[in-house]
């Protein structure tokens, strides 16, 4: 379900586009590509006198990732096709093959932050990174679904509210680790949509 339409007329200024696209490698190992657009709906100067016209990207800029089936960071590069300092920005491309060796489910975000916050790093390719732990358990879910141990509780229990373990998705799909009231549970159910209820 789309948005309502704004109350009150407008006119857009900027859109920003982030797309990953992930791959799965010959030799055993995953690519993730994550890919962040920046741009402007109008035109603007430039300090040099120039005209920067609507439409052409501000920020471009590319990061792949190698990872191995533990999620473990395995090769790393960043690459830009816009910058707004030009190679003053492009300079930072090297450090981000420090990207090697982190988890993305083990603290990767923090881990991020630390080593890449501030001066170093490039505020942009940092929070690009930012996108890729949930893109790659997207990734891997199904690997994952096959490799599922039938005694583990399943990782992404609790990780967000539809798949709270008192609630009635976890009371559907995973009942061995509910934790709620099944009565309540089916009560919720019922009041979904059809359409809603057998989507997952």
């Amino acid at each position: 379900m789309p948005l309502p339409p704004p109350d009150c007329p407008r006119q857009p200024l900027h859109t920003r586009s982030i797309r990953v696209q992930s791959y799965a490698r010959d030799d055993g190992l995953w690519d993730l590509e994550a890919e962040l657009i920046d741009v402007k709906a109008y035109d603007f100067p430039k300090q040099n006198g120039e005209v920067f016209k609507a439409g052409r990207p501000i920020h471009h800029m590319h990061l792949r990732i190698t990872i191995d089936g533990d999620f473990t960071i395995v090769a790393a590069r960043a690459a830009y096709d816009a910058a707004p300092y030009g190679g003053h920005c492009m300079a930072i491309e090297p450090a981000y093959t420090d990207l090697v060796g982190m988890n993305l489910l083990k603290g990767f975000r923090r881990q991020v932050k630390e080593r890449f916050g501030h001066v170093a790093g490039c505020t942009h390719m940092t929070e690009l990174s930012q996108v890729l732990p949930t893109a790659a358990v997207q990734t891997m879910a199904n690997r994952r679904r096959q490799q599922a141990e039938p005694d583990r509780r399943p990782f992404q229990l609790d990780g967000c509210h539809a798949l709270r373990t008192d609630g009635p998705v976890v009371a559907e799909h995973y009942p061995r680790w509910y934790t709620g009231d099944s009565a309540e549970a089916s009560a919720d159910s019922s009041s979904d949509s059809p359409s809603l209820s057998h989507s997952s």
